[in-house]
């Protein structure tokens, strides 16, 4: 009887060791980035800058590559999988269903997916709370907009660009309920990360409405929009990356989403043999997400502005406010 309970628990870690537990001392390691490219200022740019500094710091290398559409996503993940690499990371949620796939037919091949959830016993989810940092640059777009009329304009139009939606306008009106808010989306494809000529017309027709402050979560196509807001003279609020340092002087601030951390991590977990599968969240108390105040945006952040954020965000780490997910909740409570 003994004999058999030792041989069962040799075989669950063996299983363990097999999901991601044994260390790494080289790793071989490899990202997919999505339709924005890695040097879209966004989203990719931060994954691509946290695989940056694992490599510089360990001096491990990484293999990258871009998918352009999800039947790409799918060829490029399984063409790095046969490579034998020990860790593929999916940036974006349009990897979802490939990474799905691959990972089943890969099992000694650990994934990251970030942005969405994959299931699979080797893979781990990275989900981040947007609508926390977004309820944030909300209270800020409220204090800073004189006209009490804000915009947003988002990329392709999916749950997850509305949970950011949803988070500002949460936070707006818990400065000024009678705040009026516009929003667009640039379309409804991955074209939609990409195309800044209509991220710049749909911010004009905002500002023609009256709007003075307009939060641009669009990839790519953000940058049309920032960029209006600079010749118009309104206020832009920044994504994903640091973004402040584009336009200072009309860059209110930046809603910062650290996917190079999550990317740096991953790496890391899987190096020093501490990397696991499962679904993971990242908000304001996990320092998943964020406001910033720097440099190039000091002089539009005023005290009582700055002093009002960092009580939203004490708030919303202590649990007194609950910031609704779009994404959970279905509709957008305000």
């Amino acid at each position: 009887m003994k004999l058999k309970q030792l041989s069962l628990s040799i075989a669950a870690l063996c299983v363990a060791a097999s999901a991601g537990a044994a260390p790494i001392a080289a790793p071989k390691l490899g990202i997919i980035y999505d339709a924005g490219g890695k040097f879209d200022k966004s989203f990719n740019q931060s994954a691509f800058e946290g695989a940056e500094r694992f490599k510089k710091e360990t001096g491990i290398k990484f293999i990258e590559a871009q998918a352009s559409s999800d039947t790409q996503a799918e060829q490029v993940l399984r063409g790095l999988a046969r490579k034998k690499l020990d860790l593929i990371v999916g940036v974006g949620f349009s990897q979802t269903q490939a990474i799905q796939k691959v990972a089943a037919e890969f099992p000694k091949v650990r994934f990251v997916l970030i942005d969405s959830i994959a299931k699979g016993g080797n893979v781990n989810s990275i989900m981040f709370r947007e609508e926390e940092g977004s309820y944030l640059v909300g209270v800020a777009a409220a204090m800073a907009s004189k006209s009490k009329k804000i915009g947003f304009i988002g990329g392709m139009d999916i749950p997850l660009i509305r949970a950011f939606s949803c988070g500002y306008v949460q936070g707006a009106k818990s400065v000024h309920p009678k705040i009026e808010t516009f929003q667009n989306m640039v379309g409804t494809t991955p074209a939609a990360w990409n195309d800044p000529a209509k991220g710049g017309q749909l911010a004009r027709s905002q500002f023609e409405r009256g709007v003075d402050v307009v939060f641009a979560v669009a990839g790519g196509s953000g940058m049309g929009t920032l960029q209006t807001a600079k010749e118009k003279g309104k206020l832009g609020i920044g994504v994903d990356s640091n973004q402040n340092y584009l336009h200072p002087g009309t860059m209110l601030t930046s809603m910062v989403k650290q996917v190079g951390n999550a990317v740096y991590d991953s790496f890391s977990q899987v190096k020093a043999g501490t990397w696991q599968p499962g679904v993971a969240y990242r908000g304001l108390k996990e320092g998943g997400v964020d406001w910033v105040v720097d440099k190039d945006n000091r002089a539009l952040v005023s005290p009582a502005m700055e002093k009002a954020v960092n009580a939203a965000k004490a708030a919303i780490i202590s649990g007194k406010t609950k910031v609704v997910d779009y994404r959970v909740a279905g509709k957008c409570p305000v």
